[in-house]
């Protein structure tokens, strides 16, 4: 049995209900993508306020994301196996609790492992939410419109992050945390009213794949371990964790291909545009994190703008939550999830290439085109590179689906973090200088660029399947 749908199969329309699931599931993932952005600004204030030392400080972030990434492809699979709305109504819980924790923490190592939690939650929290999206709105118009404005809400938790984290702060860092516990309870009662029950689907005689469970979810968890410790300049703990990495990986993939129940069914990553999808969205979303932390380190270190004022300048970005929704649904319709999705790719390529004549006298007129052509980049992009992760799969199979995009993206996080830390921290972020900063923005544009080609390949080759067709 399957999520039962919330429209009417001959009308194919939106309904009352179903609007009211949609808002459910992307206030989920609104909630997922603000908390982080919140940190991102908060992060110096509570540092101070708990006496983090500056090279330890990030751990309050880099936790959630070792945890969020680390446990995505299990989120995914366990809400196939045991019900969609269990794994997402106790996920979200969990995140609200730990949330709740975080805000009444007096030391870092209790919120850091709050964090770690938290992230945990979000990563089952996460795909689940994806997967019950895709299979209450049937593949086509319906599906495409959902997660246009799904993913819409979701990029809108990155960019209005930062202008509620500024807010927040200015009044207690606290609240940071203790705001997602509001709107979390608040999702949690509607959720449970709107979100209908779905039957497990564990197989009766194999069980569920432990050994597989474990070894890809150690794997996950050291690789963004390698790049959080490569991003601090930890070389040889980086390659020694990569290489453990690796072997877990092997012993993950010869496990999967002979287990009775796979936790990953092997041949899903070649079909349709999982891959590539996923790969363009680890570049993709890579690159805008380099670019919003290099913008914001620009702002508050070289221009001494205060975290409200910085937050403020990315609110612009929120826009694409209202073109997303009328825009994308019909250029997907016109022209096809990879092509638009590419689109948003070069969008964000031109957006990163204004901001290489970087100046020390920038204002925000100066950063504006770059602001808006992020914001497009994130309405043309985020929603089809959900759609184009589940195109043509079982719906049994859409939440390890959302499991593996997702965690592309928090790889691409993570790996986008690193890379322009790396690049432009010779010492500390205090003597970067200008040249510094315009030398790591050429990472992110390089990336949104090879995304750029990933989408484009991928367009080419639907085209020409579907000439072969015809």
């Amino acid at each position: 049995m399957t999520v039962a749908p919330v429209f009417d199969p001959p009308a194919q329309q939106m309904t009352p209900r179903s609007w009211g699931l949609l808002l459910v599931l992307c206030g989920a993932l609104f909630l997922e993508g603000i908390d982080i952005a919140m940190l991102n600004v908060a992060v110096p204030a509570i540092a101070a306020d708990l006496g983090l030392a500056t090279g330890t400080a990030h751990w309050i972030i880099s936790a959630y994301v070792l945890g969020y990434a680390g446990f995505m492809l299990l989120g995914g699979r366990s809400a196939d196996l045991f019900g969609r709305r269990r794994v997402f109504l106790v996920g979200l819980t969990v995140f609200v609790a730990f949330s709740g924790v975080g805000g009444f923490a007096d030391s870092g190592w209790l919120l850091v492992t709050a964090r770690f939690a938290t992230g945990v939650a979000a990563g089952f929290m996460t795909p689940a939410g994806f997967s019950i999206v895709t299979s209450s709105f049937p593949e086509g118009p319906l599906r495409n419109r959902a997660l246009s404005v799904y993913g819409a809400v979701g990029a809108g938790g990155f960019t209005l992050g930062m202008v509620a984290g500024g807010l927040l702060t200015t009044a207690s860092w606290r609240w940071v945390f203790f705001a997602p516990v509001v709107l979390g309870a608040l999702l949690l009662v509607v959720g449970r009213a709107l979100i209908r029950p779905d039957q497990p689907r564990l197989p009766s005689t194999s069980g569920f794949d432990v050994v597989g469970s474990v070894t890809v979810t150690a794997a996950m968890v050291s690789i963004v371990f390698a790049l959080v410790s490569l991003g601090e300049g930890h070389t040889a703990t980086a390659a020694l964790t990569l290489a453990g990495a690796a072997a877990l990986l092997v012993g993950f993939v010869l496990w999967e291909r002979r287990s009775p129940a796979p936790l990953l069914r092997l041949s899903i990553l070649r079909h349709g545009m999982l891959l590539s999808s996923s790969t363009a969205g680890l570049l993709f979303m890579g690159a805008f994190f380099g670019f919003q932390l290099l913008v914001t380190l620009y702002l508050q270190e070289l221009r001494g703008w205060t975290p409200l004022e910085t937050g403020l300048t990315f609110a612009i970005m929120g826009a694409d939550m209202v073109i997303a929704p009328l825009l994308t649904p019909l250029l997907v319709a016109r022209l096809g999830t990879a092509a638009v999705m590419t689109a948003g790719f070069a969008s964000a390529t031109a957006a990163f290439a204004l901001t290489l004549r970087l100046e020390a006298d920038w204002t925000y007129v100066d950063l504006l085109p770059t602001l808006l052509l992020v914001a497009f980049a994130f309405a043309f992009a985020y929603g089809p590179l959900a759609a184009a992760a589940t195109e043509g799969l079982d719906e049994s199979e859409h939440g390890v689906a959302g499991g593996i995009v997702n965690t592309a993206f928090q790889f691409g996080a993570a790996l986008g973090l690193s890379a322009v830390t790396i690049v432009l921290l010779g010492a500390s972020p205090e003597d970067a200088t200008l040249d510094d900063y315009r030398r790591a923005l050429f990472v992110p544009t390089a990336a949104a660029a090879l995304a750029v080609a990933i989408g484009a390949t991928a367009w080419a080759r639907r085209r020409g399947g579907a000439r072969q067709r015809n």
